[in-house]
């Protein structure tokens, strides 16, 4: 159903009976080893909740107080153009990347093209078996990469799960010519410490650094060894991709000890990631800055040297951010929005007993000049409709909307769906516009929902880790500016600079 009336704000107590402190109470307690984000290899989350929260979801859709099962709603300036459904790749669809008339969406089992010239009509142009989690995808010209962050048996798209505590075992980036988009061609791959779950591209003329996120080492695995304290610099030359190297291994948390100097994590600070690498990393090559989403640390870094990226400022949340998942500059680049993926991305957190602070996005303003600047924060956004406790939800991937002057941005919260949010004043962040689905089960913890949601040329598209390839169009006062915006190319985490561009 579409909600013709203002946005509706959900304030009902979902979630606060004992399995839900039970859940606050593991959440606040878990280790390193249980705040992994992002589903892996396995089979999404599926956990059976409680009686009395099974009982009081169906109150509360009964009441109209969230959607029926898989039941679309949306604010009256959001319009649902259409959705593709999952094909040949069954696996979770993960991130999204745009060039010219082509979406690329990322899936744990590959890789899929649509020819997006009419919105409202995707069509498929290619789907390329090759599996690897998470397979998060960005282009450069004729070239694409997929990060590959499971242990794998070879370097192959044939390749079988092999543990990582087997020398033998691959992990690391794929490149693939696209120059056919119907036939992409698989030319090269690399391999990188401790895999790469996100990358981060870093375009020249001549060449492409790829900036490698990868994290949790273990003494074990002979490929990813503790201290695992910086990323992986890759080097790909554009007429010769085969030729594709790590140039580097840059520290960017120092440290005497055997993990280096981000956060420790607990127990020193129960329920916060021990920083040991990177989640996500966006450059903002215009103005040679780059912001890194690293655990349990979120940074600011000079990109002017690419083989050597140099940290300015380094921040913690040791209060309310579990785990530092991405990060978004504003159009001035004097602010950075950074999401906190509390519980990894397969729990509940957008209910009464965890709050508007926790799984949310921490805005935070840029001040300073040069090599003095700082990260200052001014406040937490989180999308003020609750959602059941079956319900996988909390902040993740988005990108701008381009509009001058005004700091709007799309993003995704799995099951909490897609919100459209204005940060122009960064302590007083405000929802104007959102799409959702009901929970995919009422008596089963499952996961699913928009894993990540960009604005690409006039529209919204979003890769729902379930339901497949959806499109929006926001049509709003507010919004309607960035329809003048065209991009010849979108790698959300290697940010445009929107003023280029004739307004």
């Amino acid at each position: 159903m579409t909600l013709l009336n203002n946005l509706r704000t959900r304030r009902r107590r979902l979630g606060v009976a004992a399995t839900a402190a039970g859940l606050l109470a593991a959440l606040l307690t878990a280790g390193p080893a249980a705040a992994t984000p992002d589903p892996g290899d396995s089979p999404g989350v599926r956990e059976k909740v409680s009686k009395s929260d099974a009982a009081e979801a169906r109150e509360a859709i009964a009441a109209g107080e969230i959607p029926g099962q898989d039941e679309i709603v949306h604010s009256a300036n959001i319009q649902h153009l259409t959705n593709i459904p999952k094909e040949a790749l069954p696996g979770t669809n993960s991130d999204l990347a745009f060039q010219g008339k082509y979406a690329y969406a990322g899936n744990y089992d590959g890789f899929r093209v649509f020819d997006i010239s009419n919105p409202k009509a995707p069509k498929t142009v290619a789907q390329v078996l090759c599996p690897g989690s998470q397979n998060d995808i960005s282009v450069s010209g004729n070239l694409l990469f997929l990060s590959t962050d499971s242990s794998r048996s070879d370097n192959s798209c044939n390749s079988t799960t092999q543990p990582a505590t087997e020398k033998s075992s691959w992990e690391g980036l794929k490149i693939f010519d696209i120059s056919d988009k119907a036939n992409p061609k698989y030319v090269a791959a690399v391999e990188t410490a401790c895999g790469s779950h996100t990358h981060t591209l870093v375009p020249e003329r001549r060449n492409v650094y790829v900036y490698v996120s990868s994290y949790s080492p273990n003494a074990a695995f002979p490929d990813c060894q503790p201290p695992h304290d910086g990323i992986s610099v890759i080097k790909v030359p554009r007429k010769s991709p085969d030729k594709a190297a790590v140039v580097g291994f840059p520290v960017l948390f120092p440290g005497d000890g055997p993990d280096g100097g981000g956060n420790p994590g607990s127990p020193t600070n129960p329920g916060v990631s021990k920083t040991t690498g990177c989640h996500d990393i966006t450059v903002l090559p215009s103005k040679d800055l780059a912001a890194g989403a690293c655990m349990g640390d979120g940074i600011l870094f000079s990109i002017k040297d690419p083989e050597n990226p140099k940290v300015i400022d380094q921040v913690q949340d040791n209060v309310n951010f579990a785990f530092w998942h991405s990060a978004t500059f504003n159009q001035k680049a004097n602010k950075v929005v950074f999401t906190d993926e509390l519980g990894g991305g397969g729990a509940a957190t957008c209910n009464a007993a965890i709050g508007p602070d926790r799984g949310a996005d921490g805005i935070y303003d840029i001040v300073g000049k040069g090599d003095k600047r700082k990260l200052v924060f001014k406040s937490y956004y989180k999308i003020p409709r609750h959602q059941a406790d079956t319900e996988n939800c909390v902040a993740h991937n988005g990108s701008l909307i381009p509009v001058k002057g005004k700091d709007i941005m799309v993003q995704a919260w799995y099951q909490g769906g897609v919100s459209v949010w204005d940060f122009t004043d960064s302590s007083k962040p405000k929802e104007i516009a959102y799409f959702e689905r009901g929970p995919i089960s009422t008596t089963t913890l499952v996961g699913g929902g928009s894993w990540s949601a960009y604005y690409y040329n006039g529209y919204i598209y979003s890769n729902d880790m379930v339901k497949g390839f959806d499109v929006l169009k926001i049509n709003d006062r507010r919004t309607d500016p960035a329809k003048w915006v065209h991009q010849s190319e979108l790698n959300v985490q290697t940010q445009p600079d929107y003023f280029d561009f004739d307004w």
